[in-house]
């Protein structure tokens, strides 16, 4: 590739970098919030080497500009290497290796859509094809009390530790709220799932956290919403026999908070 195009293929990758992760927030579909101070360096680190890489084209074709005279010779009298009929570089083999292949210009195709596209982010598709995270084992000293609170805000993970390991049931009659996003269940028997996608590092290496909800329609796959229930009696409470479910007493759309990929407590609590 042209030294000018890989030094713009440069420019754009770091352009794109800086747009997501400084002027907007759409860094955080692929990352960590706490990636965002690596990626603005890496951005302006892609902008710099761009544009070095640029300069350092130009002075080199205005050098050789300056060197050869007619017929693509230099002022010396010695022949330019590798000239050929027309003054065109020629490799021994006789072959024109001055290009590149066509397919190298789809690097560009991925540079620009960090500009100009965002692409979706990671939703019911994905958490319906993995089977959900596993929590976390609560520590010796146990869960703290529940504050008075009803209905009570709570994440699903909290949530899941309460019904499969609070020896003292205190989630037990509670009326509880829970914010996520819909995946369907798909499997053909009742209820659909709220479900946050968490992350390690990035987007590829997602995992979900599931709550099983019954006694409302399901809304529209992806779609952000705030539930209200009691926990679905089936299985020994505080035990791992216990269903992660609940009975829902009220579903309320919301708009998808700007970190979808974070257990976070309910909007507005």
């Amino acid at each position: 590739m042209k030294r000018f195009a890989q030094a713009g293929l440069l420019v754009l990758c770091g352009l794109g970098l800086l747009q997501a992760s400084l002027l907007t927030d759409g860094y955080l579909r692929y990352v960590k919030e706490g990636m965002r101070p690596l990626l603005i360096v890496s951005g302006a680190v892609l902008v710099v080497l761009g544009a070095v890489e640029a300069w350092s084209a130009w002075r080199a074709r205005a050098r050789d500009a300056g060197d050869h005279g007619p017929g693509g010779r230099v002022h010396d009298g010695r022949e330019h290497a590798g000239d050929g009929p027309g003054g065109h570089a020629h490799a021994p083999d006789g072959h024109d290796h001055s290009g590149v292949p066509r397919v190298a210009w789809l690097l560009f195709l991925p540079a620009l859509s960090l500009l100009f596209y965002a692409p979706p982010a990671l939703g019911s598709y994905t958490a319906a094809r993995e089977a959900p995270k596993a929590v976390a084992v609560v520590d010796e000293d146990g869960f703290d009390p529940l504050p008075a609170t009803s209905p009570l805000p709570i994440t699903l993970t909290d949530f899941t530790q309460r019904v499969q390991q609070d020896a003292e049931q205190a989630i037990k009659g509670r009326t509880v709220r829970m914010t996520g996003f819909v995946t369907p269940a798909g499997d053909g028997r009742e209820g659909w799932y709220l479900t946050r996608i968490l992350l390690s590092c990035c987007a590829a290496d997602a995992q979900s956290v599931k709550v099983r909800v019954y006694g409302v329609h399901a809304p529209k796959a992806d779609a952000w919403v705030t539930v209200t229930g009691t926990w679905h009696a089936e299985g020994a409470l505080g035990t791992s026999s216990a269903a992660v479910a609940l009975d829902a007493l009220g579903v309320e759309t919301v708009e998808r908070p700007t970190n979808g990929y974070t257990d976070a407590l309910p909007i507005g609590s």
